[in-house]
């Protein structure tokens, strides 16, 4: 399989036009898609799964910025390991402990405008992480895979404060 900017015929590179990306992966799903072949051997009904799954992968890695970045890593030979290395510096750690304290505080409160203000703040610290990594995956992509490790936290601290505000608006 090709990687997958080429199958998108999009440049490899972490800025991405994902205006671009959404319609070429639309144009490909519906050249693979397994519905347009049903009446198709099975050897070409498997392949069309197999391909739509694949395009489906590729998609999804290459959407969000930190898959992105995960990914760029990846064709380098550099893997993140973020289930492994949660090491990070103090700073971070503190910006950590901050965002969770805050986030219990507006749970007690029951405080969705707080939750909002915390989900800003640190949408402002990603986009500014994903600048970094943009830099990073070209001149030093071993320091890139700590800024992906800092950038995942944070997605999985905003899905967290997301699923907070969704309870609290029930």
């Amino acid at each position: 399989m090709q990687n997958y900017f080429a199958l998108f015929q999009l440049p490899q590179q972490f800025e991405l036009d994902v205006t671009l990306l959404d319609a070429q992966y639309r144009k490909l799903q519906a050249e693979v898609h397994p519905d347009k072949f049903v009446n198709a051997s099975p050897a070409e009904r498997m392949q069309s799964m197999q391909m739509a799954t694949y395009v489906n992968e590729a998609y999804q890695a290459l959407k969000q910025p930190t898959s992105r970045a995960r990914y760029l890593l990846q064709l380098q030979g550099i893997a993140t390991d973020e289930e492994n290395n949660t090491a990070m510096p103090g700073d971070f750690l503190m910006a950590q402990m901050e965002w969770r304290e805050a986030m219990d505080d507006a749970r007690v409160g029951k405080d969705i405008a707080a939750l909002d203000a915390l989900l800003k703040e640190m949408r402002a610290q990603a986009k500014a992480l994903q600048q970094q990594v943009a830099n990073e995956i070209v001149a030093a992509p071993v320091q890139a895979a700590l800024t992906v490790r800092k950038l995942r936290f944070i997605d999985k601290v905003s899905e967290d404060v997301n699923q907070l505000i969704a309870q609290l608006e029930e």
